[in-house]
């Protein structure tokens, strides 16, 4: 099944390298990912504020991006080794802290947004549905930017195929295999940024601007759509070395359904409040 036909994933993962000798080796495209996420993120943010469609002011704009930024790297890196890499913080605990070696999971980072969210909320006084359907729309791009990413750095690649766009991974063969004997796989990050993050990010931005949706309704659809889509990727995914399956399930997969149920019971919430609102 291996073809030097096939296009090879080699791409070096540092945007900028340092000189030998220096503390940190480089700038990584996956580092810059997360900072144009975030940048595009405060821009939208600014953007609804013009928009009238967001509450906070340009001050609290900056202090929402602030908060957002340590609950995503805290929480995407706290759940990393948590979910996928306990033995190693229980090893050396003080792994948790060299982020710069990678190592984030999406849904820890969800839930240190959501933490960050309830924080910020309470402090400004500002509802956390109205907060959280307003992070929704804003962070797709950052999605799509670290699968990218993940592309770029030639990990988490797809499982084994013989489809004609799949691809050689040389990370995913042992250190000195010709390229000629390591089998094509697909391109799983592609898949990933395409549906968490544009697909979502079109259909999220549909529902904010032209749609009356119950406060929170916005979240919910997130949080379905997502988990749903992750799931359909994993079947493409190759399953990370050394983690062990959930009931026959990826850990990408089994946490996904959590994501699905609380997503569903966020918008059965919503539109069962907004109903008693409009009977009231």
């Amino acid at each position: 099944m291996s073809s030097t036909a096939h296009y090879v994933v080699n791409f070096d993962p540092f945007a900028v390298r340092f000189p030998e000798g220096f503390y940190l080796e480089g700038v990584r495209w996956y580092g810059l990912s997360y900072l144009a996420g975030f940048a595009i993120a405060y821009l939208m943010l600014r953007w609804y504020s013009k928009c009238k469609r967001s509450p906070l002011s340009e001050d609290e704009n900056s202090s929402f991006i602030t908060y957002l930024l340590f609950g995503v790297i805290l929480g995407g890196r706290i759940g990393y080794m948590l979910l996928y890499d306990f033995g190693t913080l229980v090893s050396d605990p003080l792994s948790l802290f060299r982020i710069w070696k990678g190592g984030m999971a999406s849904h820890g980072g969800f839930i240190g947004v959501v933490l960050a969210t309830l924080i910020f909320g309470r402090v400004h006084k500002v509802a956390f549905f109205t907060l959280s359907d307003i992070i929704v729309t804003i962070c797709t791009p950052g999605i799509f930017l670290g699968r990218l990413a993940n592309f770029i750095n030639g990990e988490l690649w797809g499982k084994v195929s013989n489809v004609g766009w799949a691809m050689i991974f040389p990370n995913s063969a042992p250190p000195g295999t010709p390229l000629s004997e390591i089998a094509p796989r697909h391109p799983s990050q592609l898949y990933e940024g395409a549906l968490e993050g544009l697909a979502l990010f079109l259909f999220l931005q549909w529902r904010f601007w032209r749609c009356n949706l119950p406060k929170g309704q916005v979240s919910g659809e997130f949080l379905v759509l997502y988990g749903c889509v992750r799931i359909f990727c994993e079947v493409f995914r190759q399953p990370d070395a050394g983690v062990s399956l959930i009931f026959g399930m990826s850990r990408g997969t089994f946490y996904s359904i959590f994501a699905i149920l609380a997503g569903a019971a966020i918008i059965f919430a919503a539109r069962r409040a907004a109903a008693r609102k409009k009977g009231s």
